[in-house]
């Protein structure tokens, strides 16, 4: 008895793999295989009709927009003349009024030997920038700018991080330096709009980044209270460099075009505003940056935390 059950399973599993195979060969091989075992299969079904395949390519073609289907949709935004608002790069919360009576001519005269280290590092950068710019000056603006909206990053991701694992408050100071970062990207922006960058200077701006960004992070790390200094001096050579293409400006050697309209937007200019008013808007927020990094580096020496002073939150 024992036997015949045992035959009788063997013959029956035999069958319904004679089965299994004819099926396939009948139905053109693997697209049916993988189709019978979907249907013994607890998983859930997967759309093999090119068609429908084909018609969503189509589709996705045809509209670029991805579809809100998590409703994740940006609300119409408008100017106060109830105009749209036009950039995706920035809000209107987001641009104000520069303060251009900031003094540019303020300078850290440096004390300690990392305030000395720092001053001459900065020092020894400026002169190869020159000796590459000489007096183009919207080429040495755009890649100042490419190099200065690094510093903010790294500190205040660095400070984030620093924050997580401590569980404590930072005062404000993860805003404000990525805050600094933002405005530092929006001035190269700004730049890019008045100076079409050619292949080289891209592939040095690619290089001289990736090698500016890991050097600070390093950096950083190790001495915030230099870090922030040269960032100090970083600033006060772009208020240098600003105030030379202002000169320009007015010499005439460079010409007073018409101000770029994400710059007008962004910092609420007049609708008749020049380069000029766009260049001195950028010097005050290299001013202000320069003081905030001075400041910064000042709490430091006192052998104080950020945390432990108020952070210049809002200027931007």
């Amino acid at each position: 008895m024992k036997h015949i059950l045992v035959r009788s399973t063997v013959r029956a599993l035999f069958r319904s793999g004679q089965n299994y195979h004819r099926n396939v060969h009948r139905h053109g091989g693997g697209a049916f295989g993988s189709f019978y075992w979907r249907r013994m299969s607890t998983l859930p079904e997967k759309k093999e009709d090119h068609q429908s395949d084909s018609d969503e390519n189509n589709n996705k073609n045809s509209n670029p927009v991805v579809s809100s289907y998590w409703g994740i949709t940006r609300p119409k935004v408008h100017r106060e003349d109830g105009t749209e608002w036009p950039w995706n790069c920035f809000m209107p919360w987001e641009s104000y009024n520069s303060d251009v009576s900031i003094d540019v001519t303020k300078h850290h005269v440096p004390t300690t030997f990392g305030d000395k280290f720092a001053f001459r590092s900065v020092k020894f950068l400026r002169v190869l920038s020159d000796l590459y710019f000489k007096e183009r000056y919207g080429c040495h603006a755009m890649m100042l700018e490419t190099i200065a909206a690094v510093p903010g990053m790294v500190g205040g991701m660095l400070l984030h991080l620093k924050s997580l694992r401590k569980f404590q408050h930072t005062g404000g100071w993860i805003k404000a330096l990525l805050e600094e970062a933002e405005n530092e990207r929006m001035h190269l922006m700004t730049m890019v709009e008045l100076v079409k960058p050619s292949w080289h200077e891209r592939l040095l701006v690619i290089t001289a980044q990736g090698v500016f960004f890991n050097a600070f992070f390093v950096f950083y790390l190790f001495s915030p209270k230099i870090a922030h200094r040269f960032v100090g001096y970083l600033e006060e050579e772009a208020v240098i460099s600003y105030t030379q293409h202002l000169n320009a400006i007015e010499s005439g050697k460079v010409e007073n075009v018409a101000a770029p309209a994400i710059a007008i937007d962004y910092w609420r200019l007049p609708k008749d505003a020049t380069l000029k008013d766009v260049i001195t808007v950028i010097r005050a927020d290299e001013a202000h940056h320069r003081d905030v990094n001075h400041f910064a580096s000042d709490i430091h020496h006192q052998g104080k935390e950020l945390k432990e002073a108020p952070a210049p939150v809002g200027y931007h």
